[in-house]
Formats: C-alpha cells, structure tokens, sequence
C-alpha cells in the first residue's frame, strides 16, 4: 500500500509541477497582459491544486491536511481576486501590453 501513496504522490506532485511550468512559459511567451494572466492563473491553480493533492497522503495528521486544504483554498480566492483587479485595470487602461 505503501508504495501506491508513493507512486500517486509523485504522481500527482509531478503533475503539478509540469502545470507550474506551461504556467511559467505561458508568461513568457504569450504576446498581450490578457492571455499571460489568463495562462497563469489557470495553470498556477491546478498545479497547486495537484501538489496539495500530491502532499496530502503525507500529511502527519489531520491538521495538517487541513492546513494544506486551507492554504490551497486562500490561494484559490485571492488568486481570482488579484486577476480580476488586474484584468479590470487593463480594461480601463486600454492598453493590452
């Protein structure tokens, strides 16, 4: 049993991490503010998601699968909150780059 935690751990974690990067050459390579914050937001919310979900076979003790799911849950809403207020000052700006 052990080694299936393992497997689905670096599995998921893995997963999470390839997420993180097509997030990080999305930034770098999209052309205009929109489609670089829209390729990150999305990829950066799954990977994480996928990295908690990686840790939480992990976690000593329940308290701490919570404090992963929470931290997990803060990013999730202060992420959507910070991407709304930036693609809502481009849009009144006018500009896309």
């Amino acid at each position: 049993m052990s080694a299936a935690i393992d497997l689905f751990s670096v599995v998921a974690i893995g997963a999470g991490v390839f997420f993180f990067f097509a997030g990080a050459v999305g930034l770098l390579r999209f052309p205009d503010s929109l489609t670089r914050l829209h390729a990150l937001s999305k990829a950066d919310n799954l990977g994480l998601g996928l990295v908690v979900l990686g840790l939480l076979p992990r976690a000593g003790s329940l308290q701490e699968a919570l404090k992963l799911v929470v931290v997990w849950a803060l990013v999730q809403i202060s992420g959507a909150a910070a991407s709304q207020m930036i693609g809502r000052a481009l849009r009144l700006e006018g500009s896309k780059k």
